[in-house]
């Protein structure tokens, strides 16, 4: 996904061109960083009492990638702080200005790998989605053609791997809507099952 926020090459053009892929509120909805799709598993990551909601650094219950080639590996993610950035933040971050103003948002989280072959940080993180207090879901900003800066949030090394045991603190940028706050973290279990939360206190 990204490089802090993940560089994706572009076949055309020379500008530097923010993307948040939203979920047309649908916590399931729309493409990570990978064309591959969802890397976590629903199968053996729910917990055993169903629980689904989380306080801020409490970790998920173990997740499983379906990468090929870290299939059966699991993680766990750990979102520890929610901020919300400033229309400052976004002018200064390098990215055009886009037709429907938006702001940042940053999530620090800690990616624990925990069995199977190593993982890159990059297909660790990819299921993450902010919600808003307008009911709006997005996933992490991607940049074509440009890499955008934001304020206390570098760019994690999204190609590191992860053996088991190991752990990595980094901070992903999201974009929403410019007058809306950010609501809860959630964590795609795919298409068929809620999405596990972690609300956001304002």
């Amino acid at each position: 996904m990204r490089t802090w926020t993940r560089a994706v090459p572009a076949a055309v053009g020379a500008l530097a061109l923010a993307v948040a892929l939203t979920g047309c509120n649908h916590s399931g909805s729309g493409k990570g960083r990978h064309s591959s799709g969802s890397h976590a598993s629903g199968s053996g990551s729910d917990s055993a009492d169903g629980k689904t909601a989380y306080r801020l650094g409490e970790a998920s219950p173990p997740q499983e990638s379906t990468m090929q080639k870290s299939k059966g590996s699991k993680f766990t993610v750990t979102p520890t702080k929610v901020q919300a950035g400033t229309k400052a933040d976004m002018d200064n971050s390098g990215l055009e200005k886009q037709k429907d103003p938006k702001v940042p948002v940053y999530v620090w989280s800690t990616l624990t790998h925990q069995s199977g072959k190593a993982m890159e940080i990059g297909d660790m993180d990819d299921d993450l989605i902010v919600k808003t207090d307008k009911g709006e879901r997005t996933k992490a900003l991607i940049v074509i053609m440009g890499e955008a800066k934001w304020p206390n949030c570098p760019a994690p090394d999204t190609q590191k791997k992860l053996s088991a045991g190991q752990s990595e603190k980094i901070c992903t940028a999201f974009l929403i809507p410019e007058g809306q706050k950010p609501a809860a973290v959630e964590l795609s279990q795919g298409y068929y099952k809620k999405p596990l939360e972690w609300p956001v206190k304002n």
